[in-house]
């Protein structure tokens, strides 16, 4: 059972080696069997691996079953179950990014305010203190503040999105992966 996905093929496929089908899936999972949860290790051994594949080509997962697994019903939809449970991690991790991004338009504004409100006081107690040292002192600690409340939406929009971005793009791709069954 082999699907094929719009990217080029790639030259080695992730090989998993089960001796039963419910080694793949989460036990505790009451689902039915196209919509449980991987094991924990198997996504982690899964998923490390698509990532040291090139990001143009197709991923493929081999799943190797003894025969007798291999001709029982649950096997037939490992494909599916497993493509699944990755489309399903990409919306999460899409949500978990949208929450991101809203936390930074949140967190921008109170900065901006935050800002403004510091400038303005540095301005009025500067120039009630006069320009000796301690006016200068509360001056300049006034902007540093105005600024250090902008940090983290800077830091979210320039650097902690990508990281999602990236793992959603990944689970997306293994959403798509051709799965193949091979029995021992």
């Amino acid at each position: 059972m082999a699907l094929s996905s719009p990217l080029k093929p790639t030259s080695r496929p992730i090989e998993l080696r089960v001796k039963e089908v419910g080694q793949l899936f989460h036990t505790l999972d009451p689902l039915p069997f196209r919509e449980r949860d991987l094991d924990a290790a198997v996504e982690a051994y899964v998923v490390g691996w698509a990532r040291e594949l090139p990001g143009d080509r197709a991923i493929n997962i081999v799943v190797h079953l003894p025969k007798e697994e291999a001709e029982h019903e649950d096997a037939g939809h490992i494909g599916d179950a497993m493509r699944n449970y990755f489309a399903y991690r990409a919306e999460v991790v899409g949500w978990d990014l949208k929450e991101l991004f809203r936390v930074g338009r949140v967190s921008l504004l109170i900065g901006l305010g935050v800002l403004a409100t510091c400038v303005v006081a540095a301005r009025l107690v500067g120039s009630a203190l006069g320009p000796g040292y301690l006016g200068g002192f509360f001056n300049e600690g006034l902007i540093i503040l105005g600024w250090v409340a902008n940090w983290r939406p800077v830091q979210i929009f320039l650097y902690d999105w990508w990281p999602l971005a990236r793992r959603r793009r990944l689970f997306r791709r293994l959403a798509t992966a051709g799965i193949e069954l091979r029995s021992y």
